[in-house]
């Protein structure tokens, strides 16, 4: 990665937790929505703290300091207040939406879809609508973890469902230094940018983070390590998984390039293009389900545009074709894995 020369350290949470409040210091009209994410200090009057802040604890402690006219909880409905979020950004304000698990986007998909991602077009460019949502997705792809992940409906990872749709942006951080300049460059976006966080990355994102706040621009890819014999990419804590293989892989004398695609509409291209010519081999590690797949869409990229530079057919390594299973074992099986990335490059390297 590129990485940057601060000592401090901070993991997932906490980086997206500085951006959300550098971002608010800077611009009032930057708010935040979502359930639970003021947690009990919005019912400070009855005696409570500030002590939960959402499932990534991104939000913990906003409410403390900006009051409870910019750190919304709201009810339990996300067609409520992502819809309420489209009409906030359409006057003016920057709001943040969580949705708690990507999975629930099906409750909002229309306010997404069809209003959200397309109002700018519809109003002939005269309306802006710079809103992020924030959403977790992804398993826990480990059978050592007690009772498995969170089963079929709050595991899912579904970013191709959102980065099909025109005029939504869609960005999927990997380590907590382009967590925090990816938020960042989303609050400051003028359009609808949904940011993806993986729910088990754990300390594999902790890093350097600098205290000013930076943008990690969207649209751009990232290539974390440099290699000759096969390119393999990915996003989000499969881009880890990529990493992990790579090392094993050179073991072997087989020099593999890591691609961290970080924003999936609009996708770099460009970049990919560029190391497939270099390497001539390409497998796409996805942790979506393979049917319209992002890892199929950039196989199918690659090969129309780059088909005279490969030396393998392209390989997909992706989740099994079926709702995430509860079991730890079962759901590690489910979940793309080290060996299969090897595997696959194994077999197009002959």
């Amino acid at each position: 990665m590129k990485e940057p020369t601060a000592v401090r350290e901070l993991s997932f949470g906490p980086s997206i937790n500085e951006a959300l409040r550098q971002e608010m210091r800077r611009d009032p009209n930057v708010i935040v929505m979502g359930e639970d994410i003021a947690g009990a200090a919005g019912r400070a009057h009855l005696g409570f703290i500030d002590a939960w802040g959402g499932p990534m604890r991104a939000t913990r402690g906003l409410i403390t300091e900006f009051g409870p006219e910019r750190v919304i909880d709201t009810p339990i409905s996300e067609m409520g207040f992502v819809g309420a979020a489209v009409g906030a950004a359409m006057t003016g304000l920057r709001p943040v939406v969580e949705v708690m698990f990507v999975d629930l986007i099906g409750m909002c998909y229309d306010q997404i879809a069809n209003q959200a991602a397309k109002m700018h077009y519809m109003m002939g460019g005269h309306v802006k609508l710079p809103m992020v949502i924030r959403t977790a997705y992804g398993t826990r792809g480990d059978k050592r973890a007690y009772g498995g992940g969170a089963a079929a409906q709050h595991s899912q990872t579904l970013y191709s469902v959102l980065a099909h749709i025109p005029g939504l942006k869609v960005v999927v951080p990997s380590t907590a230094y382009n967590a925090k300049g990816l938020t960042i460059a989303a609050i400051r976006d003028d359009g609808p940018v949904v940011v993806l966080e993986h729910k088990f990355l754990g300390l594999q994102a902790k890093g350097h983070v600098p205290e000013e706040p930076y943008v990690v621009p969207i649209g751009k890819a990232d290539v974390v390590r440099q290699g000759t014999h096969v390119t393999l990419c990915a996003a989000g804590r499969m881009t880890h998984l990529c990493l992990d293989a790579a090392q094993v892989l050179a073991a072997e004398q087989i020099n593999a390039e890591v691609i961290d695609l970080l924003t999936l509409n609009p996708l770099d291209e460009e970049t990919i293009l560029q190391s497939v010519r270099r390497t001539h081999r390409l497998v796409v590690v996805d942790e979506d389900t393979p049917v319209c797949s992002m890892a199929r869409d950039i196989a199918a990229r690659v090969a129309e545009k780059a088909f005279d530079d490969l030396d393998a057919p392209i390989k997909t390594v992706t989740a099994a074709d079926t709702p995430v299973p509860f079991s730890a074992v079962l759901e590690a099986l489910y979940t793309p894995r080290v060996e299969q990335i090897i595997a696959a490059v194994r077999e197009q390297m002959g």
